[in-house]
């Protein structure tokens, strides 16, 4: 059912981000109709949720960088109630209210475990395009960048159970040959930006923020990239393109 003359169309332009990537190892049929076809799916609360977990970061950080300052609690917790309103759709009334009752819980020792520890010098929501890879398109979007001078660090934001996110972490294995998918969106996110032109960035660091805690920790995971992992991933970037 596949309309080959529409796809090679839409393929004429077309540039490679993490998600594609992952989507298309995990099976190309979901890549076909999610990023190609780009099937409507309906908002969900796990969704919504982390994605106004996300918007609340980015508009506190977007302050910071303005004011060279952290702004209190209240402002993270504002923001965050701000978006499940406008989205208050995306639940029941019964999820709106667990959530809403979930995030004003994690964020205040969220924001307390890390705000002496946070930096200043970021840049969020950071969009990087017209990157090319031994002639391949990528492009993506960076939740925080933390400068030291032209090193970075990449943030990513997770919401979601760590315990079940643990294995996604892990490079590729006999047993699972691909790597899970937050090792190569962080291997991925380093080949960007180390081939971004615009900008003289070297990624010496990637980790992924884990906003909900386990048994009251906040967790943060960094990924040790080695250039045998960008080996790989960029032959899995090759591949996936081709096909």
């Amino acid at each position: 059912a596949i309309d080959h003359a529409w796809v090679d169309s839409i393929l004429d332009k077309y540039t490679l981000s993490v998600t594609h990537l992952n989507n298309y190892l995990s099976c190309p049929l979901k890549f076909y109709f999610q990023n190609l076809v780009m099937v409507p799916s309906g908002k969900n609360e796990n969704m919504t949720f982390g994605s106004s977990i996300h918007w609340a970061l980015e508009k506190f950080f977007r302050t910071v960088v303005d004011t060279k300052e952290f702004p209190e609690v209240e402002t993270l917790i504002r923001d965050f109630d701000w978006y499940m309103i406008r989205n208050r759709e995306a639940f029941t009334k019964e999820q709106f209210e667990r959530r809403s009752e979930y995030g004003h819980k994690i964020i205040p020792p969220y924001y307390n475990y890390y705000i002496n520890t946070w930096h200043k010098i970021v840049s969020t929501e950071t969009p990087i395009k017209n990157v090319e890879v031994n002639g391949i398109p990528i492009k993506g979007k960076i939740d925080k960048i933390e400068f030291d001078g032209n090193a970075v660090n990449v943030v990513d934001y997770k919401t979601g159970s760590y315990d079940n996110a643990k294995k996604k972490l892990n490079p590729p294995s006999e047993k699972e040959p691909l790597g899970g998918d937050y090792w190569r969106q962080a291997v991925f996110y380093k080949i960007l930006i180390d081939n971004y032109r615009v900008k003289d960035w070297k990624v010496i660091s990637t980790e992924f923020d884990f906003i909900e805690p386990v048994k009251d920790e906040y967790k943060k995971e960094k990924i040790v990239i080695l250039p045998d992992h960008v080996k790989i991933v960029t032959k899995q970037i090759e591949e996936v393109y081709a096909k």
